[in-house]
C-alpha cells in the first residue's frame, strides 16, 4: 500500500473517531451551548495559532484581504453550525442528531445546483429521496427515554439547520482553494471568539477538573488536533477514500451515545439512520444506479 494512502487513512480514521466523541464531551462540560462553543473557539485558537507559527504561516502575504473576508464568512457559518449541533444533542440524543446532521451532502448538492447551476441527475435525486425516506422514519419514530415531544422535534430541526450551515461553509471553502487550511481554521475560530464573547456566560464557569477537562479537550483535541489530522488526510487521500472514511464519524457517535448514556436506537430509527448514511455514501462516492454497459467482445 502507498505510504501516503496508509498515513492519510490512519489520520482520517483518527479524525472521524475524535469527531464522533465530541457530543459526550459537550454534555459532560455542563456548560450552556454558547459558552461551550466560545471556549472551543478560544482554546482552539491558541492551539491553531501555535501550529500556524510552527509552520511559518503567519506571514503578511499568507492570505489576501478578499480571502480573509471569505474565510470569515465561512467562519460565521461553521461557528453557528457548532451552536445548532451542540444544542441538538440534549434534545434528540447524540446518535440521532449526528445521523440527521449527515444529510449535509444533499444540502451541498442542492446549493451547488442553485449557486453553481450544477446538474441534478436522476441518481442524485434518487439518493435524495432515499435519505428523505430515512428522515421520515427517524422523525415519525416515538422517541425513547427522555427524548420526547416538541423537544425531540426541535433537536431534529437544529440538526438540519447545522447541516445547512455546514453546507454553506463548504461552498465558501471552495473559493479558498490554495489557502492553508490551518490558517483558514484559525481565522474561523477567531471569528467565533468575536461572535460569541458577548453571549458566553462567564458567571457560570466550568466547575471542577472534570468539566474543565471536557472544555480543554474540545478546544485542543476536537478543534486543533482534529483539524490538523483532517486536513492532512484530505491532502493525502483520493476523494473516494476520504468520503468512505467520513462515515466512521456517525457510527462512532452512535456507539458513544450507547456506551456512555445507554441510548439505543429504536428499530425504525436504525433503519432510517442506515438509509441516510447509505444515501450519503452513494452521493459522496458517486454510486450510480445505471448498470455498466459491457464492452463488446470480438470473436
Amino acid at each position: 500500500m502507498d505510504r501516503d494512502i496508509f498515513r492519510g487513512g490512519a489520520e482520517m480514521t483518527a479524525a472521524m473517531v475524535i469527531s464522533g466523541t465530541i457530543g459526550w464531551f459537550v454534555l459532560m462540560s455542563g456548560q450552556p451551548v454558547l459558552s461551550v462553543v466560545f471556549w472551543r473557539c478560544a482554546i482552539g485558537a491558541v492551539t491553531l495559532l501555535a501550529v500556524c507559527m510552527l509552520l511559518g504561516l503567519l506571514r503578511r502575504d499568507a492570505v489576501s484581504l478578499k480571502l480573509f473576508g471569505l474565510a470569515a464568512i465561512g467562519g460565521v457559518a461553521i461557528v453557528l453550525n457548532w451552536v445548532l449541533l451542540f444544542a441538538a444533542y440534549p434534545r434528540a440524543s447524540i446518535a440521532i442528531a449526528t445521523t440527521v446532521y449527515n444529510v449535509q451532502p444533499f444540502m451541498l448538492v442542492a446549493l451547488g445546483a442553485l449557486i453553481f447551476k450544477e446538474k441534478l441527475t436522476g441518481t442524485k435525486l434518487f439518493w435524495l429521496g432515499f435519505a428523505f425516506a430515512g428522515m421520515l422514519l427517524i422523525v415519525q419514530a416515538k422517541p425513547g427515554g427522555v427524548y420526547s415531544g416538541s423537544d425531540y422535534m426541535a433537536g431534529i430541526a437544529l440538526s438540519l439547520g447545522a447541516a445547512f450551515l455546514y453546507a454553506v461553509a463548504s461552498i465558501v471553502a471552495k473559493r479558498l482553494k490554495g489557502t492553508s487550511p490551518h490558517l483558514i481554521a484559525l481565522i474561523q475560530v477567531c471569528v467565533g471568539i468575536v461572535m460569541l464573547a458577548p453571549f458566553a456566560d462567564f458567571t457560570r464557569l466550568p466547575q471542577g477538573m472534570g468539566q474543565w477537562s471536557s472544555i480543554v479537550t474540545i478546544g485542543v483535541v476536537h478543534t486543533g488536533l482534529m483539524y490538523i489530522l483532517l486536513y492532512s488526510a484530505i491532502q493525502r487521500l483520493p476523494t473516494h477514500i476520504t468520503g468512505s472514511l467520513s462515515f466512521i464519524y456517525p457510527v462512532a457517535a452512535i456507539l458513544v451515545d450507547y456506551i456512555a448514556f445507554g441510548h439505543a436506537l429504536q428499530p425504525s430509527q436504525l433503519v432510517g439512520s442506515a438509509a441516510i448514511l447509505i444515501a450519503a455514501a452513494g452521493t459522496s462516492l458517486g454510486w450510480s444506479l445505471r448498470r455498466p454497459i459491457p464492452a463488446n467482445i470480438s470473436s
